[in-house]
């Protein structure tokens, strides 16, 4: 085992919840030869008798072999991944969250997608970049979400915005209060204490074109200070300093706010709503849009003692990846496709998707501009700087400085 193996290994064992049962754990008829590969997922909610499932029993009745899948929450999923490796276990296919891809290559327990033969010739840039590290790309987008604003349409009619007048901060703000003039909220979002927070505060940041590698830059100063005013102002309410996207969720779906920051996963809940609601991206602080972080997994192929299952590993991964199973795949997951063609398809299918397609195409990873496993420590003092400074407690300059030295 290697010495990145270990120190990765240690660490979700002191961080993770729950790991110990892996190691009892065996591949049983999972061996080479046997006719069996195993395909681990973060997709628990699906069965058996799912469309995802069934998808994964016909691409191993077309690679000629049997499918055994796994399904673990996203958490657990990664440390039960780093402790298979651990006993030379690991799974023929893994599809994973795509943060942890950059943290499983680091460890050395992925092959590259050139060493495995995986097209990525069709794949959107913005999203395989989620998924390189050191130069090499590691996995491909199975499908990708991020993060819009919903707007309740009745409340701006009575505030008296014009959706189309929303372009930057400056009048999105100016949107927020007269909706709070006419008696309505403006703004929830989630700000909350994990990664929750840092996923929903990155478009501002880097709507101001800050960069994680200077989290205390003007413009990352001037993003926190957008948010505090919102609050100080009462545009925003208090609770999302411990808001998860699911409680913001629920704040807008009263009818009384104006906007919610919010994802593609939250569509079929729009449309129990009860109110015309519409969608816009995140606008930049000058207009435009903002780059938003990239939610979704990656289909990896993890690294195997016996290097003969790789042919019908790749086969598998190709067969889960193609055009003809991709736009099935993504409308069960609510992901907007990786590839412009089946982007097209969906689009065409339904209309409403078109401004999650633009906000995906101006998506970044984040993972991306190669910081690899930094990223969640970077995460980790961004959020707790958002805390810090929503809470009160300081100044966006001091929190954001003080999160740049803890960094460093």
């Amino acid at each position: 085992m290697s010495r990145r193996l270990i120190a990765v290994v240690v660490t979700a064992a002191t961080l993770g919840t729950g790991v110990a049962a892996c190691a009892s754990s065996s591949r049983g008829s999972g061996g080479a030869g046997s006719g069996t590969y195993m395909i681990w997922d973060p997709y628990p909610q699906f069965d058996a008798d799912s469309a995802w499932a069934q998808l994964l029993a016909k691409c191993g009745t077309a690679a000629g072999v049997k499918v055994k899948r796994t399904a673990f929450d996203t958490t657990d999923l990664t440390n039960k991944v780093l402790l298979a490796a651990q006993q030379r276990n690991a799974p023929d296919v893994l599809i994973v969250d795509n943060p942890v891809v950059s943290t499983l290559a680091e460890a050395e327990l992925l092959t590259t997608t050139t060493d495995a033969k995986l097209d990525t010739s069709a794949i959107e840039p913005n999203l395989l970049a989620a998924g390189q590290e050191g130069g090499k790309t590691y996995g491909v987008p199975i499908g990708a979400n991020t993060l819009a604003l919903f707007y309740n349409k009745a409340v701006l009619k009575s505030a008296g915005v014009d959706i189309a007048s929303v372009k930057d901060w400056a009048s999105l703000t100016a949107a927020l209060g007269k909706a709070k003039a006419a008696g309505k909220k403006g703004i929830t979002f989630s700000a909350i204490g994990t990664e929750e927070g840092s996923f929903q505060f990155l478009p501002w940041f880097w709507g101001s074109s800050a960069q994680l590698t200077r989290i205390d830059s003007p413009q990352a100063v001037s993003a926190l200070t957008l948010w505090k005013d919102w609050l100080s102002r009462g545009y925003a309410p208090n609770s999302v300093i411990n808001n998860t996207q699911t409680t913001s969720w629920q704040e807008f779906a009263t009818g009384q706010y104006a906007f919610a920051e919010n994802g593609t996963w939250q569509l079929a809940n729009a449309e129990k709503a009860g109110f015309d609601y519409g969608i816009i991206p995140i606008p930049a602080q000058s207009g435009g849009t903002a780059p938003a972080p990239t939610g979704g997994e990656f289909v990896t192929i993890p690294v195997q003692g016996k290097t003969a299952r790789y042919g019908v590993s790749a086969k598998l991964a190709s067969c889960l990846i193609s055009a003809d199973n991709l736009y099935d795949t993504d409308t069960t997951l609510s992901y907007v496709a990786p590839t412009e063609a089946v982007q097209t398809k969906q689009v065409a299918a339904t209309p409403g998707l078109k401004v999650w397609v633009d906000a995906v195409k101006a998506a970044k990873g984040r993972t991306s501009d190669n910081l690899g496993t930094r990223y969640p420590k970077i995460s980790q003092r961004l959020w707790t700087a958002v805390q810090s400074t929503l809470s009160g407690s300081k100044s966006p300059q001091s929190a954001l400085s003080a999160a740049q030295n803890a960094v460093k």
